[in-house]
This record gives structure tokens, C-alpha cells and sequence, in this order.
């Protein structure tokens, strides 16, 4: 169910159970908890107040199968039954996220901030050009996939000329060294040599 929002460019980090949950809360401060209490087959009560007595703040989403009650000492900010579509969980979500990252895309440990125009890798943060914004955005809406040099030439410099790719290459290489640790061994973004690029993103 949470699938989806890796795809939309939300960093998404699953743990199995409430204990383990709680114990994540003690390292790192997320932005929202779903709570999938249909998949752990649980009432979710405990869990639920658990994590609220840890993070008052943080908004809670609680998914329940379809026809599942909600105990009313149970405060979360939404409630979800099964079935719905992966596009009502995102709608649903939005409006409770900062209002910081919603001008963001995340895909993996790759923060992309598109007015702004800082990409962020783990400790590493950079500025970018226009141009770079755009390269990097279109790799992260297709992680995982290889996108031919001609059609990454053609949609970033909107053009239909394709006859030089030596610019491309200039600029993959400006955009390795702004999130890769090690650009002449890239871990990221990668050459399908004589095809294309491709993001390599977990």
C-alpha cells in the first residue's frame, strides 16, 4: 500500500511493528505516521497511543480493513478503509505534510527543492541551475528507468536537435558531482553506454 508513495517521490521507511516503530521514533523525526493496521491484522489501540505519547505532533493515518471499528480513545488525524486507490492516500496526506516539503521532490535520499533549486543527498546539499533542475527532475520522476540521451536532450533543452550529446554528458557530470559521493564511480545516476541514464535510487 505504501509502494506508491515511493513512486510520487515520498521517502518512505517501513518498519514491522509498533515496538520497532517506537524505537525508530527514539533516531529519527518523521514528517507523518501510517499507521497499517489491516496488514499487522491488530486493533491498532495500542500502537496508536504509543506513538501519539511519543510524537504529539507528528499527524497519524490509520488504515483499518474495510468494516474495521475505531476505538474513540484512539486520536489519529486520518482514517482510511480498505479498499481505496493509492491517489486518495496521497490526497489525503498532503495537506498534514509541512508546508516546507511540499515545493520538494523525494525519491530515496535524493531531495530535490525545484523553485529553490538545491538538491540534497544524504549530508551533501547543492545548488543548481535551471537547466540541472530539470535533468535531475525528469531522472527522479522515472526512477529506475533508463530514458534514452535523444529523449533527455530533446525534453531539457527543448529542442528536436539531438546531433550533439557532448552537452549532455557535460551536464551529467555537473550533476554527479552536486550528489555523488564519488563521481567518477557513480552510485545514483547511471550510464547505459550508447543508450541513456538511468536513476538508481533504494
Amino acid at each position: 500500500m505504501l509502494a506508491p508513495l515511493t513512486k510520487k517521490g515520498f521517502l518512505v521507511e517501513s518498519v514491522p511493528n509498533g515496538s520497532a516503530a517506537l524505537a525508530r521514533l527514539g533516531e529519527t523525526h518523521p514528517d507523518l505516521i501510517v499507521v497499517d493496521a489491516a496488514s499487522m491484522r491488530t486493533s491498532s489501540k495500542r500502537i496508536c497511543q504509543s506513538l501519539r505519547a511519543n510524537a504529539p505532533r507528528t499527524p497519524l493515518v490509520l488504515i483499518l480493513d474495510e468494516g474495521g471499528n475505531m476505538d474513540e480513545k484512539v486520536n489519529v488525524n486520518v482514517v482510511l478503509h480498505l479498499p481505496f486507490t493509492p491517489q486518495k492516500l496521497i490526497n489525503r496526506i498532503k495537506h498534514l505534510l509541512p508546508a516546507e516539503h511540499k515545493d520538494i521532490l523525494q525519491v530515496g535520499p535524493l531531495q530535490l527543492n525545484v523553485q529553490q533549486r538545491w538538491v540534497k543527498c544524504g549530508e551533501r546539499q547543492s545548488r543548481l541551475t535551471p537547466r540541472l533542475v530539470i535533468l535531475l527532475k525528469m531522472l527522479m520522476e522515472h526512477p529506475g528507468e533508463m530514458i534514452q540521451r535523444e529523449t533527455i536532450f530533446k525534453q531539457v533543452w527543448e529542442t528536436n536537435y539531438a546531433g550533439d550529446m557532448r552537452t549532455l554528458d557535460v551536464h551529467i557530470s555537473w550533476l554527479r558531482r552536486a550528489i555523488e559521493e564519488d563521481p567518477s564511480h557513480p552510485r545514483y545516476i547511471k550510464t547505459l553506454r550508447g543508450m541513456g541514464y538511468r536513476l538508481d535510487v533504494q
